[in-house]
C-alpha cells in the first residue's frame, strides 16, 4: 500500500476534499469509515449484532463514494471487526485499497476480563495478530490505544512503535486516549504521527490542550465519536434509547440517561435548522462541526449499513459558515450539553479556536465559556 490518495475508478462522483496526514506523504479524506460497531458482539463495550454482509458492503460503499481510509481495533469483537475489514479489502483491486488504521493494548481472556498491556513483547505480538486477521503486510497507521495498565512506562511503548515505524512494519504511528503530559512525553522519544482523540460539540476537551498542540506540532488529529455515539444524529430520545438492546452499552451509559440525555438531545435538536439550510442531515452538521476547528485533520463516522454511510460521506464536504458556527456555540451555552471549551469562530470566518478556559469570548452578541 504506497499510493498516496486512493480513489476508487468505480466512482464518477467528484473526489472528496482531504488533508495531508501530518508529516506523512499520506493525504486522508475529511471522513473515514469507522467499524467499531461491525465487530458484533464479543467484549462489553458492544453495539449489539452485526450482519458481516452488510459490514463489508459498508466498507465497499465507502471506497466507492471516495472515503479513503478505515479505523478499526484489535479489541473491537475481539478481533471480528479485524477480519471482516479484511475480508471487504480483500475484494478490492490492490489500487482501490484505503488506508488502515488499528490499535493495539488492549488484551482480552487476560485474568478474565479486558487488560490494557504496553509491553513491546505484546505490541509485537498483537501486530502480527492485526496483520494476518486484515491480510496485509503492513499496517499504514498503528495506534496505542489506551495508555497501558501495567506499568509499562511510554518510553517502552512508544519507542516500540517508534521502532516498528523504522522498520516499516507500521507507515505510521500514533496514540488514542492519552493526556497532553502522556503525549509530550511520547513527543520525546519519538516524532508522533497522529493521535486520536474522542471530540464532538458534547465531548469538547481535547480542544483545550491536545488539538491546539497537534496544529503546532504538525501531528494529524483523527477525531473519534464526533457525532458522540450516535447522540448528535437527531434521531435519538428517550424511547429511543429504551429500544436500544441490552447489549448495547449506550443503553446504561451516562450521555444517555437523565438530564445528560436531555440537553443532548436539545443540542441536536439545535442543529436541525443548519442541517435544513445545507439540504443535508443533522449527523453531517456534528461531523463538520469538528472538521471546522483548526488541527482537525479527519474524523471517523461510524457505519455497519451501506446507507448510513451515504447518509454521512457528505459531512467530508459541508463547510459550516460563521452564523452556523455561532448558532452551534450559542446553542451549547444554551443547552449545558456536555463539557469542554466552546468554539468560537472569528467574523467572517469558520474559527481560529476554542474559548479560554478562564475567560469568555465575545463576538458579535454571543458570550460563551468553558463549561
Amino acid at each position: 500500500m504506497t499510493l498516496d490518495a486512493r480513489p476508487s475508478p468505480a466512482s464518477t462522483r467528484p473526489p472528496l476534499p482531504t488533508r495531508r496526514f501530518g508529516l506523512t506523504d499520506m493525504h486522508f479524506s475529511r471522513v473515514g469509515l469507522g467499524t467499531w460497531a461491525m465487530g458484533g458482539l464479543g467484549p462489553k463495550m458492544t453495539w449489539g449484532d452485526a450482519d458481516d454482509r452488510a459490514s463489508k458492503a459498508s466498507v465497499l460503499r465507502a471506497v466507492e463514494l471516495g472515503i479513503n481510509w478505515v479505523d478499526t481495533a484489535a479489541f473491537y469483537g475481539w478481533g471480528h471487526s479485524e477480519e471482516v475489514l479484511g475480508a471487504a479489502i480483500a475484494q478490492l483491486p490492490e489500487a482501490d485499497r484505503p488506508y488502515i488504521s488499528t490499535k493495539c493494548g488492549l488484551r482480552w481472556g487476560l485474568a478474565e476480563r479486558t487488560v490494557r498491556v504496553g509491553t513491546p513483547a505484546s505490541i509485537r505480538w498483537e501486530l502480527d495478530e492485526s496483520l494476518m486477521r486484515l491480510g496485509v503486510e503492513q499496517i499504514d497507521v498503528y495506534y496505542v490505544h489506551w495508555p497501558p495498565e501495567d506499568a509499562t512506562p511510554i518510553e517502552e511503548y512508544w519507542g516500540e512503535l517508534v521502532d516498528l515505524r523504522r522498520r516499516g512494519k507500521i507507515r505510521a504511528a500514533g496514540l488514542s486516549n492519552h493526556t497532553l503530559a502522556q503525549v509530550e512525553a511520547a513527543e520525546a522519544v519519538g516524532h508522533i504521527d497522529s493521535l486520536q482523540p474522542p471530540f464532538s460539540a458534547i465531548d469538547r476537551d481535547a480542544a483545550q490542550d491536545l488539538i491546539p498542540w497537534c496544529l503546532e506540532h504538525e501531528v494529524a488529529v483523527v477525531n473519534y465519536a464526533p457525532m458522540q455515539n450516535g447522540l448528535l444524529t437527531g434521531t435519538f430520545s428517550e424511547q429511543r434509547v429504551q429500544q436500544l438492546a441490552d447489549n448495547d452499552w449506550r443503553k446504561t451509559h451516562a450521555n444517555f440517561t437523565g438530564e445528560n440525555l436531555a440537553r443532548n438531545v436539545a443540542l441536536a435538536e439545535a442543529m436541525r435548522p443548519i442541517a435544513d439550510k445545507h439540504a443535508t442531515t443533522v449527523g453531517c452538521v456534528a461531523v463538520a462541526w469538528t472538521l471546522a476547528v483548526p488541527g482537525v485533520t479527519a474524523a471517523i463516522f461510524g457505519a455497519r449499513q451501506p446507507a448510513q454511510v451515504d447518509s454521512m460521506v457528505g459531512a467530508a464536504g459541508l463547510e459550516l459558515d460563521y452564523e452556523d458556527m455561532m448558532a452551534i456555540a450559542s446553542a451549547i451555552d444554551t443547552t449545558g450539553a456536555g463539557r469542554g471549551p466552546v468554539f468560537v469562530p472569528e467574523a467572517g470566518g469558520a474559527g481560529k479556536g476554542p474559548a479560554g478556559a478562564d475567560a469568555a469570548r465575545h463576538d458579535g452578541d454571543i458570550s460563551v465559556a468553558r463549561r
